[in-house]
């Protein structure tokens, strides 16, 4: 029997893992009728029916179990080989960076990057998921928020990110301002080893109950707008949320934490003309805003859904 072609494999295994051939022809830049013509073409090679339809799309047969789970793996080791011998563009930058961190900071700046370097193309993959930069070869760098350092990994301090409790207007227009010592007896939102480093800083104890805990930042902040109570959140997340009206800070005072965040690229990067230029202006982006922005907003007047701004200071004078 002749060898299969690698490219019917290829769409094979490809339409076995999306389940649709449309997804799956789309994915490989082909129509579904070439694909559809491969996948026939290879049935025909091997005499087995390897795809079966159903209303949502295509399943694997028997024998098309077998047949992937025998080459998938193989062709995922010969993609993974290749990826090293791939042309590299000076001019295309591949960044990943958390979804958090691109909507709240660095987006909101990037205009300024693109207007000084028009040349280079800015390709920003955002995801919670840890890159691994020896699987992940067409990724350039990426922007993490932890401790650090990372092994075998070039890392840069960028800047910290301190938090500091806020909550929504019309949470304060029902309950009150607090103040540091009568915090804990709002609601909070969060865990004890979430707040505890902040009371033992400025006084006070976490209350015995929390109203709510959440496993990201950006499900707590959300929570927090909707009046749920008061979070304790960066101040590269809320800065937007308060300037939109949505949250407001309680405090002047906040808390620096053991995290900070950081540039990583792999040495593979070093010599990447478009990644020295970013990092360049990373670098004095993050200066400036430690300098500038990186303090807790100036406190607003709390007011109650519907309000005007300054409405009550009106009223006062009258």
């Amino acid at each position: 029997m002749p060898r299969p072609y690698l490219y019917a494999l290829q769409g094979f295994v490809t339409a076995a893992r999306h389940g649709n051939l449309s997804r799956a022809a789309k994915s490989l830049h082909l129509t579904v009728s070439a694909l559809s013509h491969q996948i026939r073409g290879l049935e025909e090679q091997l005499d087995q029916r390897l795809f079966v339809r159903n209303a949502r799309g295509v399943e694997l047969t028997a024998d098309g179990r077998r047949l992937f789970e025998r080459v998938a793996e193989h062709l995922d080791a010969i993609e993974h080989a290749m990826r090293p011998y791939g042309a590299r563009r000076d001019e295309v930058l591949t960044l990943t960076l958390l979804p958090s961190l691109a909507t709240s900071w660095l987006v909101p700046r990037l205009p300024r990057f693109v207007a000084l370097h028009p040349q280079l193309e800015i390709n920003l993959q955002s995801s919670t998921e840890v890159v691994d930069f020896a699987r992940e070869t067409d990724i350039d760098a990426g922007l993490r928020f932890g401790t650090g350092p990372w092994p075998g990994l070039r890392s840069v301090h960028l800047f910290d990110d301190p938090v500091t409790p806020s909550a929504s207007p019309a949470l304060l227009a029902r309950m009150g301002r607090p103040t540091l010592k009568t915090l804990e007896r709002f609601p909070l939102l969060g865990n004890a080893s979430t707040w505890s480093p902040w009371f033992e800083r400025f006084g006070g104890t976490p209350p015995r109950r929390f109203v709510a805990n959440f496993d990201d930042t950006e499900t707590m902040n959300r929570a927090a707008v909707e009046g749920l109570g008061i979070g304790l959140g960066r101040l590269t997340l809320i800065r937007p949320l308060v300037a939109a009206g949505l949250l407001v800070p309680l405090f002047s005072e906040c808390l620096k934490t053991d995290r900070a965040h950081h540039l990583v690229y792999p040495p593979r990067s070093d010599d990447h003309t478009g990644l020295a230029a970013f990092r360049e202006w990373l670098l004095a982006e993050a200066r400036d805003y430690a300098a500038q922005d990186a303090k807790p907003p100036p406190p607003v007047e709390a007011r109650a859904p519907g309000e005007k701004p300054g409405a009550r200071r009106k009223a006062a004078r009258e």
